[in-house]
């Protein structure tokens, strides 16, 4: 089995740097928007080594039965302190770049690239997809089960679609690393959600659920009126967009939901729930387009 050894240097220094999203994106905590928009910060400069080496998985003779399970959860704890890893190079890369420290942004690019490489969700990953395309289904489901042992939330992508009575509802989330602070725990995700109304009668959204869980499996329920303040009319053949965030203390997991809604054609119509499929929050991200 494959196994990661880290090393992280890190050394600050007061060379500062100021950089903002775009002035048309913004995004809110809890629904409630907020622009995201970031201050001074001290640029840092991160060294990080990061080895593959290959372990004897296999248990003795004498083994206890609870071997695997302790081997599981070990899996699990390397693949945390794996994923705050690559979030905090990502980060560092970044704050490089914006404080024009080419050098060192070119130095934890090469680095990303080969923590990447070395990887072994990434890795499997890869082999999982090269499987498929070459119809070894057999291999590919194998892939997938290893991925699963370590990081059951990386098979879940980072988008989701659904459709309920009509009203599908699409969702892309992204890492946000000027937000984040991983040496503190702290992760920010932002998520772009799309609401098309396909059937034949108006709609109006008048409540959001929320199931937040954390790659701890530690679920939180958020419940509230509308979205970013805001109970929208969605007509036949029209969508409604936003955008929203959410805090994490995990470098991954996972969000789902659902939207009450009621048609609005119709006096005393009962409402009903539209589920928004659930979709990753993962500092690795996934390949997939955003919508």
């Amino acid at each position: 089995m494959h196994s990661m050894s880290l090393k992280l240097f890190v050394d600050f220094n007061d060379v500062k740097s100021r950089h903002t999203t775009p002035g048309q994106v913004s995004f809110g905590a809890g629904e409630s928007p907020v622009r995201l928009s970031f201050g001074d910060q001290g640029r840092r400069s991160c060294r990080i080594i990061a080895h593959a080496s290959e372990r004897d998985g296999g248990a003795g003779a004498g083994a206890e039965a609870g071997g695997a399970e302790s081997q599981s959860q070990q899996n699990k704890s390397s693949f945390f302190a794996r994923s705050q890893t690559y979030a905090l190079m990502k980060q560092q890369m970044e704050l490089a770049a914006k404080s024009e420290n080419f050098e060192e942004a070119a130095r934890l690019r090469d680095s990303l690239k080969s923590f990447e490489e070395e990887e072994p969700v990434l890795r499997l990953r890869g082999l999982m997809r090269e499987a498929i395309a070459n119809e070894k289904f057999e291999d590919a489901a194998r892939y997938r089960d290893q991925i699963k042992e370590i990081a059951p939330h990386y098979l879940l992508k980072c988008s989701s679609d659904a459709t309920t009575l009509g009203i599908r509802v699409q969702v892309r989330s992204v890492y946000i690393e000027g937000r984040s602070q991983p040496l503190r725990g702290q992760y920010f995700f932002a998520y772009r959600i799309r609401i098309t109304n396909n059937s034949n009668r108006p709609v109006q959204l008048l409540k959001r659920h929320w199931i937040i869980t954390n790659a701890n499996e530690k679920s939180e329920d958020v419940w509230g009126i509308g979205v970013i303040g805001e109970q929208p009319v969605i007509l036949p053949n029209n969508s409604f967009e936003y955008s929203s965030a959410c805090p994490l203390t995990t470098p991954s997991g996972r969000m789902e939901g659902d939207f009450e809604m009621k048609h609005i054609d119709k006096v005393e119509s009962k409402t009903f729930n539209v589920a928004v499929a659930p979709f990753a929050l993962s500092t690795f991200g996934d390949a997939t387009d955003s919508i």
